[in-house]
């Protein structure tokens, strides 16, 4: 997921180099989504496998 929040922000850094202002701010704002689940589903991670019986 890391990955995919990787490329929408690279696809957005190089849309607004070329002036594509409606594709880089829709790839920015999917990378800042996909960022924030990825952020999510880690801190969950780390939660659940601290769990010892």
């Amino acid at each position: 997921m890391l990955r995919w929040t990787v490329i929408f922000l690279v696809i957005a850094l190089i849309a607004a180099l070329f002036g594509f202002g409606v594709i880089a701010s829709g790839a920015a704002g999917i990378a800042k989504i996909l960022f924030f689940v990825f952020l999510i589903l880690f801190i969950v991670s780390l939660i659940s496998g601290r769990k010892t019986v």
